[in-house]
């Protein structure tokens, strides 16, 4: 972390958190954040998924920027692909405030956001002017009063998938009711050939994702994964945040709403490492969760990841953290001489 960043840093944890990242947005927006200017690259980060070429496999997950609107600073940060949203159809301003929780002791952050964004087609207009540079996803949700939200995710897709390199289905949001229960398998199938066709439709045919929640049992894993094969999606993001509270020392902790940051990493992981073995290596897998140093985006790679997304961290430590988690992959590659398609999996069992 930069000197400038820690002092960053500092005024904004004195302010409420939605306020501060707001603020961030802004700062981001103005030039106001040291940003490394492109992703940090080599021939060991760069790699192919889903056909998209990611100059390194470290990537900003959705929600930070939810409407698109520092998305040029964001492209310059260090990232080797950013996810945007989560979009839907109409606009919608999300659950009341206040939303969002800082758990300082626990390195961790609660939300409970509920999908606030400015819609789908203002999103898809700043994803149009968007500069040439890395891949940009579109995460893409329902609206809370739809009347039916499997059709959300599709009426998504037409409005804003053209201006986008790839889509991330979420059903796996706590924040919205009754959304995870999309992930059951003959709803999910559903919800998917519904994507998929929308998706079939655009000029650009994005590669679609999904996006899994960290609270599944073995034989709804297990569904997920027949479903995602069967569609089929074209990688899987393993995870979203949990309703898990074990552990936590924040007065914060009894907030409702989704928790993410350090305290979901193990959680994560075994997650993810299960999906990896229920689907034989056969879609991409991107680990999230927990992530704040290489180390444990190395160890996302082991479990099964081909690459990692990171959020919560960069509360606590900053935008540079994207290019430090990068070069230190690098370096680890090129020290132990393996690839990251080796890599990826390597140590599966570790976490079963």
């Amino acid at each position: 972390m930069t000197p400038i960043e820690r002092l960053g840093l500092a005024a904004l944890h004195r302010l409420d958190p939605e306020r501060a990242h707001d603020l961030s947005i802004l700062a981001l927006r103005h030039g106001l954040v040291p940003l490394p200017g492109r992703p940090v690259t080599s021939d060991r980060l760069r790699i192919r998924i889903s056909g998209l070429d990611l100059p390194n496999p470290v990537g900003l997950a959705a929600g930070y920027d939810k409407n698109a609107r520092a998305l040029p600073a964001l492209m310059r940060a260090g990232f080797g692909f950013v996810e945007i949203g989560a979009a839907t159809p109409r606009p919608q301003p999300g659950n009341p405030r206040p939303r969002l929780f800082r758990l300082t002791p626990d390195r961790a952050i609660i939300n409970r956001f509920g999908f606030n964004n400015e819609g789908a087609q203002a999103i898809a207009d700043r994803l149009a002017q968007r500069p040439a540079g890395i891949p940009v996803g579109l995460n893409i949700g329902a609206n809370k009063d739809s009347a039916d939200r499997s059709a959300d995710f599709a009426q998504v897709v037409r409005i804003a998938g053209a201006h986008a390199d790839f889509l991330t289905v979420n059903v796996s949001s706590p924040n919205t009711e009754k959304l995870r229960d999309l992930q059951g398998p003959e709803a999910l199938s559903a919800l998917l050939q519904g994507v998929l066709a929308a998706r079939d439709a655009l000029p650009n045919r994005p590669p679609v994702f999904i996006k899994i929640a960290p609270d599944l049992d073995d034989t709804a894993l297990a569904d997920i994964a027949a479903v995602a094969l069967a569609a089929p999606v074209d990688a899987i993001i393993a995870t979203n945040t949990t309703l898990s509270r074990d552990g936590l020392a924040s007065p914060h902790a009894n907030e409702a709403g989704g928790l993410s940051g350090a305290p979901l990493f193990d959680r994560a992981t075994r997650i993810l490492a299960r999906l990896y073995r229920e689907t034989g290596g056969r879609v991409p897998l991107i680990g999230v969760g927990g992530i704040g140093s290489a180390e444990q985006a190395w160890q996302k790679l082991r479990a099964g990841a081909s690459a990692v997304q990171i959020y919560s961290a960069l509360v606590y430590q900053g935008f540079s953290l994207a290019a430090q988690i990068a070069r230190d992959l690098d370096e680890r590659l090129a020290r132990e001489n393996v690839t990251l398609a080796e890599l990826t999996g390597s140590g599966n069992a570790d976490w079963l």
